[in-house]
């Protein structure tokens, strides 16, 4: 396969709707959990998530925006598994805008006002680089 384009990388994120969101406590410590990528996204180096702001996720991002996502997806018939490590740098959104930019119908799972979910940010994370193993391929993409 060689080496991956950032539209060869966004192909294989299209259908990947779960992936862990990773990022660095106020104490240090690393955390990961899952939030959805809204897959069927054209991605271009940014992902954007939707999360309570005073969940962890935003606090730890207020105090240190350095995090990386990860994304996996199993093989289906006479296909390679495909995993996708995204580090970058988060910020937090609030600009109503922006978020209906980027809201769907199936975020209402997680907040049920929708985009007058009190509380309501979103998670901007601005890829600076991205590490893929698909198959016995592997390698690393600068991303601008």
């Amino acid at each position: 396969m060689g080496n991956l384009s950032l539209q060869d990388v966004a192909k294989r994120m299209r259908d990947i709707d779960i992936c862990m969101l990773t990022t660095r406590s106020p104490a240090g410590g690393l955390e990961s959990r899952p939030m959805s990528n809204n897959k069927n996204v054209d991605w271009d180096g940014d992902n954007w998530f939707f999360a309570d702001g005073s969940s962890s996720a935003a606090q730890d991002i207020a105090s240190n925006p350095q995090v990386n996502v990860a994304f996996s997806k199993e093989p289906g018939l006479l296909q390679k598994p495909v995993f996708l490590s995204v580090t970058g740098e988060a910020e937090l959104v609030t600009d109503r805008a922006e978020m209906e930019k980027h809201w769907d119908k199936d975020v209402e799972l997680w907040f049920k006002d929708g985009l007058d979910t009190p509380g309501l940010v979103m998670i901007h994370v601005h890829a600076s680089s991205v590490k893929y193993w698909d198959g016995h391929d592997e390698g690393e993409l600068r991303v601008q």
